[in-house]
């Protein structure tokens, strides 16, 4: 059993590789990239579950121990002293799993409103004009009313993530999760790593934003999903304020989205940087 394990979650484009970034300067810490591990967790579940006429013979102890044990395993050859974040989206809507395999882990959860997601997922669609992407299944007739159709729709990359953010938020264990705002990592990423560190029972560590290293395998991922950029981290923390490319109506009806700006329907308890 390794020294701990805790998650990264929320919604695209939100901070979640600059914050796995970040936290690699910590020799203490293993964090990378969206894995596998959710998928495999899902599979798991599926082939375990009443659809196959074997699962007669699994109990929910053995389920447990085999769910458990294949994070363990694909973590294996990582030093059992690290700490790991692994990262998926949909970690949000495991809260009872994840509790249940494992009692002692978090969940940081990387926020932006989807109004700057959308804009930030157009700015790099419009940036690869000659290669359609994996995000839009290779549509090439899209625009940009489409485009954000699908991505906020329940199945979409955005809206899902969403969905599961607020199922998490309303869950009766939020108080595993930390909810980061992507101004807060962008502006001030010392401050917003020590509450991290802090919400974990951590130390803190001297992270220099200043010199934030690229994870490459991220650049071959992106590239065979035809979204170059999409992973892509600079070698500063920069806030840059800029105007948004997505039309009026389109920003400001998703801005309403971010639901974790309107402070006074979270419920009690929930942390949020």
């Amino acid at each position: 059993m390794r020294n701990g394990i805790h998650f990264i979650s929320g919604l695209p484009r939100s901070g979640s590789t600059l914050l796995s970034a970040l936290l690699r300067q910590n020799p203490r810490i293993h964090a990378s990239m969206t894995s596998p591990v959710g998928s495999l967790v899902n599979g798991l579940l599926r082939t375990m579950s009443q659809e196959n006429e074997t699962a007669v013979f699994i109990d929910d102890a053995q389920r447990e121990r085999i769910l458990r044990a294949s994070v363990e395993a694909f973590y294996g050859d990582i030093d059992p002293e690290k700490l790991v974040f692994d990262t998926n989206r949909g970690w949000t809507s495991k809260l009872a799993l994840l509790t249940r395999l494992f009692p002692k882990a978090k969940v940081i959860c990387c926020v932006r409103s989807p109004a700057w997601v959308l804009d930030s997922i157009e700015r790099l669609t419009r940036g690869n004009p000659l290669e359609p992407s994996g995000l839009f299944k290779f549509d090439t007739v899209g625009n940009v009313y489409s485009r954000a159709e699908q991505l906020m729709g329940g199945g979409g990359i955005v809206g899902h993530a969403l969905n599961c953010l607020r199922e998490a938020v309303f869950d009766d264990r939020r108080e595993r999760l930390l909810i980061v705002r992507y101004e807060s990592l962008t502006r001030d990423p010392v401050a917003a790593l020590n509450t991290i560190y802090e919400f974990i029972g951590e130390p803190a560590f001297g992270h220099d934003p200043n010199n934030v290293e690229q994870d490459f395998d991220a650049l071959e991922f992106d590239a065979r999903l035809g979204a170059p950029g999409l992973h892509t981290v600079g070698a500063k923390v920069r806030s840059v304020p800029r105007p948004t490319i997505m039309p009026p109506e389109l920003f400001h009806k998703y801005d309403a989205e971010a639901f974790w700006e309107r402070t006074k329907d979270l419920p009690e308890g929930l942390k949020v940087v």
